[in-house]
Formats: C-alpha cells, sequence, structure tokens
C-alpha cells in the first residue's frame, strides 16, 4: 500500500468508527421493536440519551434552535479529525480532501433522498439561499415574495438585489394558527404576478415552529411559472422527509441545529434544471454542465467539521430520525398542551401535529418577550430566547432529545406563575 491510500484508509477508518462509547447504543437492541408513538414517551430511553450530553446544570436548555449541543460521540469524533487533519497537513489537504468531501456530500445527500449531483456543503442555511437570491439573473421589475415571519439574513439579501437591480419584494404574512393548507398556500398565491420569478417560504418557521404545506405551495407556484426556494433550516435532522416529494427548485438548511454537526456546516440542494442557471459566490474554474460544485468555492475552509458531518449521520441514524421526530413532537405536546388553554398565555404554534414539531412559542399576556426571556433565567434557571417581530410576540421554545419531562414540568410551572 502506497502512502496516499493509507492516509485515505487510515481517514475513512477513523471517520468510521462505531460509537462504542455511547451510553444510548447499549439500548438499542431493547427497544428495537418499540413503536415510535410508545418510545417517545419512554423516558427511561431518552435519559441513557441524555448520558450523551455533557450540559450545565446552572438552567435548563430550552433554546436548542440557534445550535444543537452535540453529544460527546460526535464530539469525540471531531476531536480526532482535527487531530488527524493537523498531523496530516498540507499532505491530507493536497490529496484526500476532496474526495473526502465528496463521501460527505453521498451521505448528506442520502438523508433527504438526493444525490451528490444536487447537493453541496455549505457553512449554514444563510450562505446557502444568499447563493441563490444573489446568484439569480434578476432584471428590474422582476417580483420576489416572502413572508415577513422569514429568517432575517435572507430579507436583508432580497433588500440589497432591490437596491441593486431594481426588483420588487412583496412580503406576506402566515397566520399562526390556519384552518388549513389551502388558507396558506391562498396566502403566498394572492401575492404572485406575472412578473413574480421567485417565492421563498419556511418548511419550518423559525420562530414558531409552524411547519408549512411545503409541497402544495410549490405546485401552485409553478403552475404560475414561479421558482421556490425553501428554508429548512430547522428540518434536516428534526424531521423526516424526501426532498423529492416536496417539489422545490432550491432548498437550504443548518445542519449545526438538529443534525448536531460542528458549527459551520450546511447543506444547499439545487434541483437539475437550475444548478448552471446560479452565479455562485466565488468564482470557480469552469465545470461540465450539471456540475452542482462550481458552487462550491469558498476557499480553504476547516474540513474536520466536513468530515464530522458523517459521524453526526451515523450518531441520528443510530437513534432513528422517526424516533427522533415522534419524541420532539411529545415533547412540544407535553408542555404546549398543559398551557394552551390556561388564561393569560398565548401559544403561537398550531396545535395541530401535522403542523409543528419540536418547537413552539408561548407568550404571557402584557410581558414583553425580552422581559419574560429574562425572568425565566433569572427566576426559574431555564434558558430561551424571546421573539418580538411579525405576528409573534413570545419566547421559542426548542428542547432537544436530552430535555426530559421532569426540566418541561418546571417550565409549565414557570409560565402560569408567570401569567397569574
Amino acid at each position: 500500500m502506497n502512502k496516499r491510500d493509507f492516509i485515505k484508509n487510515m481517514s475513512l477508518a477513523v471517520m468510521g468508527a462505531p460509537f462504542y462509547g455511547s451510553a444510548m447504543a447499549s439500548s438499542l437492541e431493547s427497544i428495537a421493536k418499540i413503536p415510535t408513538d410508545i418510545l417517545a414517551h419512554n423516558e427511561d430511553f431518552w435519559l441513557k440519551v441524555r448520558q450523551d450530553y455533557k450540559l450545565k446544570p446552572e438552567y435548563i436548555n430550552l433554546e436548542s434552535g440557534y445550535y444543537n449541543i452535540i453529544p460527546t460521540p460526535t464530539l469525540n469524533a471531531l476531536h480526532k479529525n482535527i487531530d488527524m487533519v493537523n498531523y496530516e497537513g498540507s499532505y491530507y489537504m493536497r490529496t484526500v480532501q476532496w474526495e473526502n468531501k465528496k463521501r460527505m456530500s453521498d451521505k448528506l445527500a442520502h438523508i433527504i433522498g438526493s444525490t451528490s449531483k444536487n447537493v453541496i456543503i455549505t457553512r449554514n442555511t444563510t450562505e446557502s439561499l444568499d447563493m441563490i437570491i444573489s446568484g439569480m439573473n434578476w432584471v428590474a421589475g422582476d417580483e420576489a415574495v416572502y413572508a415577513i415571519q422569514d429568517y432575517g439574513a435572507m430579507k436583508l439579501m432580497f433588500e440589497q438585489v432591490a437596491d441593486r437591480y431594481g426588483i420588487i419584494n412583496k412580503e406576506i404574512s402566515v397566520p399562526n394558527h390556519p384552518k388549513s393548507d389551502e388558507e396558506i398556500v391562498a396566502v403566498y398565491e394572492e401575492a404572485i404576478t406575472d412578473r413574480t420569478k421567485l417565492l421563498m417560504v419556511c418548511h419550518m418557521i423559525n420562530i414558531t415552529g409552524q411547519i408549512l404545506p411545503i409541497k402544495k405551495i410549490c405546485q401552485m407556484a409553478h403552475s404560475k411559472g414561479v421558482k421556490v426556494m425553501v428554508d429548512g433550516a430547522h428540518c434536516v435532522g428534526h424531521i423526516e422527509f424526501d426532498i423529492n416529494d416536496l417539489e422545490c427548485d432550491f432548498y437550504g438548511s443548518s445542519l449545526h441545529k438538529w443534525l448536531a454537526v460542528p458549527l459551520g456546516t450546511g447543506l444547499l440542494y439545487v434541483a437539475d434544471k437550475h444548478i448552471d442557471t446560479i452565479w455562485p459566490i466565488f468564482a470557480e474554474d469552469k465545470r461540465e454542465p450539471g456540475d452542482i460544485s462550481r458552487l462550491n468555492h469558498t476557499g480553504t475552509i476547516p474540513v474536520y467539521h466536513d468530515l464530522t458531518i458523517e459521524s453526526a449521520i451515523d450518531y441520528y441514524n443510530m437513534l432513528g430520525g422517526a424516533r427522533k421526530e415522534a419524541r420532539m413532537r411529545y415533547l412540544q405536546e407535553y408542555w404546549t398542551q398543559k398551557v394552551r388553554n390556561h388564561k393569560g398565555i398565548v401559544v403561537n404554534t398550531p396545535a395541530d401535529s401535522q403542523r409543528a414539531c419540536g418547537i413552539a412559542n408561548v407568550g404571557i399576556e402584557g410581558m414583553e418577550p425580552e422581559i419574560m426571556a429574562k425572568r425565566l433565567l433569572e427566576d426559574y434557571h431555564i434558558f430561551t430566547v424571546a421573539i418580538k417581530y411579525a405576528n409573534v410576540h413570545g419566547c421559542r421554545i426548542t428542547p432537544n432529545v436530552f430535555t426530559t419531562t421532569e426540566e418541561l414540568d418546571v417550565f409549565v410551572k414557570a409560565l402560569k406563575e408567570m401569567a397569574a
């Protein structure tokens, strides 16, 4: 075996190491046949999962939405990858760097039901979607449609494109408690004209956790000749879906959220027919038609973050996507059902199980969200984040697989005391 092959095999061996140190792994055989909806209630199993995380005891963390704490097995894999890259130095970067990145993108694409010919690894959702917004061939008078509830970074890019090219941005508002999918589709449809070029829509609205009917929105938009770009920042590793079923044109996600990949790791999906139409953020050499790598030139990056994607996916698969989704939805409904009809408490997330999963938003009547978040932390040792814009005034609550129902009971008690 020559030196190059040795380094390649050693690198793959490090990345492919099984999670023998996972506390959760020892419980998998015993719960293999338990239906996911039943397992979601099994506190003993989820306490075992909790052991895979190092958590600060000073507060209850209900703010996993910004960044998911990495489980110890994945964190250990990251450290090994850092050591390996540092040990090999430039030799690694000039020999097997790109082969390993292709391996990571292959496995990542599989998670969303795609292939690596349509998926690139980015740094986050903002980079992914801003690349699409800024990279389209806009002309003055073109229109874009998005929601006031959408993430600020992408809205700012639309504003910059408007200043630069003279496009028109149209904002709609998504109701917090829609009566049907058709109501949501109609809100977007009413904003479309014959000048509309792109529609941006959240798969899961980041401030409320509401899941939108993406396929129906895409079908409506496509019938009018409009492309659809989906903000899936909170979906990969949170809910199971097949990208082909959504029928969208573009999809971006942040992997450091629910897939629990190291910070600064994201995903961009581009449908076949659009790959050659987008201008990349950084110029790249000419590629064969349909080669998505033309969008992926970002210069030298911390490659060990990309390498750890595989370890994060292995942990996610070991836990099971359906199990995780069921547990996240159970945790959200566990606490929201206890306060939805309580006087003075306003839940800004739909009650329908199909319209939300782990994320929800709650407010206290007459209390500013900033004050609410401050009181939760100082009086009850609960960490969360205040949200005050669009039609959402409250705190976003994002538990994780390590969250216990006992911790949520503390939160529910705090809400009721604050409301009183």
